[in-house]
């Protein structure tokens, strides 16, 4: 049996949104309210300021980065020292991306969320390879994982407070269509937030306030249940030259001070199974 090993201090106020990418260092994520993109290089974390949010990221076809910030996207270089943002998407500063990722096809998506966690304040957008951005939904509280099936049939999506992964069918010509409940997390065992698909289908789920990463079969089936000794886990990635690591993101939000020293640290689970690469975002 794998145990979960402690890969770093707790350098994340709210740790989010883990990639890795063989271009890049390896492993990067976010510490989304310190506007920040956390690296891990040999056991060392290197910290990069992107802007006032930085909420998700994934590897560009051409070796940058793209970014979503607090109020839209941006395109940076491998290196994240030349971030050049979009125009922003909407003016009110009450709203701000949230989690993302890229289809099979090289669009990036991101979702967004009130500060308030009003409901149905949200939405998920596409920004495509041109700089076009598309509304792809409406009435979202909190935008969460986004993730895709191995041969890119599907799509997963989480509205954190619906409690429940959905499927859809995806195609590059019509996007995500025919939106069906796949999963039901029950609300004591927390909700869910980031997640990722491994090589053979299953969805590792992050569970935020549950303190465990739970895998699922593709119907629906739970397999697999991952404790943490943090209740606010955020979401998770494949990775290492194997990609048969699970990386796991903690936050230290809504944690009462001094009660989980280990919050807010990154994680890593060896769970048998391998990882898909990262969906990369088409060059312009």
């Amino acid at each position: 049996m794998s145990t979960v090993d402690q890969m770093t201090e707790p350098v994340a106020a709210h740790g989010e949104g883990p990639v890795w990418h063989a271009g890049w260092p390896g492993l990067r994520w976010v510490d989304m309210a310190a506007g920040d993109v956390l690296e891990l290089r040999a056991g060392r974390v290197r910290r990069t300021h992107v802007g006032t949010v930085a909420a998700a990221l994934r590897p560009r076809a051409d070796g940058g980065v793209v970014l979503a910030l607090e109020r839209g996207f941006a395109l940076a270089d491998a290196a994240l020292e030349n971030v050049v943002p979009f125009p922003e998407l909407w003016p009110d500063n009450g709203i701000r991306m949230n989690d993302g990722g890229c289809d099979p096809d090289g669009r990036f998506y991101c979702g967004s969320m009130a500060y308030s966690e009003a409901a149905g304040a949200g939405s998920l957008y596409r920004l495509d390879a041109g700089g076009a951005v598309s509304t792809v939904l409406t009435g979202v509280t909190i935008s969460n994982g986004l993730a895709w099936s191995p041969d890119g049939g599907t799509a997963y999506y989480i509205d954190t407070p619906t409690h429940r992964v959905d499927a859809f069918g995806y195609s590059a010509e019509h996007g995500l269509t025919g939106r069906r409940p796949l999963i039901e997390i029950p609300a004591a065992a927390g909700s869910p937030d980031g997640m990722t698909v491994d090589a053979d289908g299953r969805l590792w789920i992050a569970l935020w306030g549950g303190g465990a990463v739970r895998c699922y079969q593709p119907d629906g089936t739970l397999e697999e249940h991952v404790s943490l000794p943090v209740t606010q886990v955020t979401a998770c990635t494949f990775g290492g030259p194997g990609l048969d690591e699970l990386y796991i993101t903690t936050s230290r939000q809504g944690i009462e001070a001094g009660t989980q020293p280990q919050a807010g640290a990154l994680f890593r689970y060896r769970p048998g199974a391998r990882g898909l690469p990262a969906l990369t975002f088409a060059a312009p």
